[in-house]
This record gives structure tokens, sequence and C-alpha cells, in this order.
């Protein structure tokens, strides 16, 4: 499973990505693959926006995943550089595709790694998903108040 989140934040006034990204940077990796990719926002140059590809294999315990990135939020704060309100997306990816090629392409089912997507199982997958991202919400709020 290819988890995606999209976090968007907003500098505060005088501000730098690179004030922000010394603090958001990982200290301790997830164990599978990840790939973030940070932007900032062509219309507002205070936002930065990370899109995250986290891949959930079997074996792999997505709220231990979770408890890292919790801990990582929690260990180095970002409230020195950004706004209080971030907006959080998270899904699962259903497909991947390729449209580089010039000209004419043929339809394609819904596929991610070359693997044909089964909606029962991503339907499966989005209730253990709010539910862990909702999980981690509150603890992450609850350690904040401490």
């Amino acid at each position: 499973m290819l988890v995606l989140s999209i976090v968007t934040r907003r500098l505060k006034e005088g501000k730098t990505y690179e004030d922000f990204r010394k603090l958001w940077y990982h200290t301790v990796g997830f164990g599978t693959p990840s790939k973030l990719y940070s932007a900032i926002n062509a219309f507002d140059q205070r936002e930065v926006i990370v899109v995250g590809f986290v891949e959930v294999g079997p074996g792999q315990d997505p709220a231990k995943l979770l408890g890292i990135d919790v801990k990582e939020r929690l260990d180095h704060s970002l409230d020195a550089v950004i706004e209080p309100e971030i907006g959080r997306t998270y899904g699962i990816v259903v497909s991947e595709d390729d449209f580089s090629s010039a000209g004419k392409m043929e339809f394609r089912p819904a596929a991610v790694n070359g693997k044909r997507t089964d909606f029962t199982e991503v339907a499966q997958a989005l209730v253990l998903a709010r539910q862990l991202f909702t999980q981690a919400a509150t603890e992450r709020a609850k350690s904040r108040k401490q």
C-alpha cells in the first residue's frame, strides 16, 4: 500500500524555508520506502507544501510508522517558524499513470507498481487509515498540551 500525505504550513512573517527545514527535517527514518517532496506555493511564498509517499508493506505496522512522525514533530517543534493552522490531507494511492510519451495513448486500468488496484482492499485500507490518522492526531494534540 502506498500512502500519500499532503501537509501545508504557512511560515511566520520573516521566516524562510531554510528556517522551516532545519526544524522539520527528520532525525529518524521510517525504515520503509519513503519520499517527501517539499514545495513553496507559487502564489504565496510563505506557504510550504510537503507531499509524501510512504510504502506500507505486509508485516509493517502503520501505527508504528505514524508514531515515528508524531514523535519527530513533538521532539522538533515547528512552532517558532510556522503559523498554528496546518492543512493535512491523507490518502491511499490507487493509480500511477505515466503520460510522458507523445501522441495517442490507450486506456489502462488503475494500477500501482504494476499491480492492478483491488478496490475492495482499498476500501478496507481507507477505514484503517482514517482510524490511524485520527489516533495520531489525537496523540499529537494530547502530547502538545502536556
